[in-house]
């Protein structure tokens, strides 16, 4: 469906499911403002050119909190009917908590965890009261599916990831806000890799119709792209 009034705050949309996900939204005709982490020109600065004038490239490292405070100042008194943080990476899939260096295990955890978080503390209020903030989480973060343990270093930091939304959550407990934390399943992109079960198209538009579909419900959801409430 079309809804040309409506936009959004996409913050990590160079590639992937980021990319992805401006490109569904700009197709249902919302406006988009999208971030890149530098300079350089990317798919997203693409995109912007054909776009018409509806989709803004902002440049922000999330892992620097002075560029996401310059951000929100640029904003000014822009307000978004929604807020959705994409960021992640990952260590070496095969490395568990024994092998992973002090300084990767850092790096995972605050780019997936801590620099989230932080964007949404900071960029909380550009959000219309009818919004929704949601953020990239994964079914990786679920403590009850983890029944292999394998990913073990990326598993942790999504688990980080909901349990901080979480206490998000609990203390904006009058917030009218929707709250979702989402799982688009394991999808072939750089990150997912080629063997993963899912395209893009299987999973970024169904993950828009599961967002769509929460709309004016307060409170917070872990969900996957088919809407299902995952375990926590």
């Amino acid at each position: 469906m079309l809804d040309p009034n409506k936009s959004l705050l996409l913050i990590g949309a160079s590639r992937g499911l980021g990319l992805a996900l401006a490109k569904e939204y700009l197709e249902r005709g919302w406006r988009v403002v999208a971030t890149a982490r530098g300079a350089k020109r990317t798919a997203l600065h693409e995109l912007a050119e054909r776009s018409g004038g509806r989709l803004e490239v902002e440049i922000v490292d999330i892992n620097d909190p002075d560029q996401v405070r310059a951000l929100r100042a640029r904003l000014g008194s822009r307000r978004f009917d929604m807020l959705f943080v994409n960021a992640g990476v990952k260590n070496d899939d095969w490395e568990t908590i024994a092998d992973v260096s002090t300084d990767e295990f850092v790096r995972v955890m605050v780019t997936n965890a801590l620099s989230p978080m932080r964007v949404v503390e900071a960029l909380q209020d550009v959000v219309l009261a009818t919004g929704v903030i949601a953020v990239m989480s994964s079914g990786q973060g679920s403590l009850a599916n983890n029944q292999d343990g394998n990913y073990e270093v990326y598993r942790g930091s999504k688990a980080a990831l909901n349990m901080f939304m979480r206490s998000f959550a609990a203390r904006h407990k009058d917030d009218p806000r929707t709250l979702l934390l989402l799982a688009p399943g394991w999808v072939r992109t750089d990150m997912g890799g080629p063997k993963a079960r899912l395209s893009i198209e299987e999973s970024i538009p169904n993950l828009a119709n599961a967002i769509a579909a929460q709309e004016g419900k307060a409170g917070l959801q872990y969900l996957d792209y088919l809407g299902r409430t995952v375990p926590w």
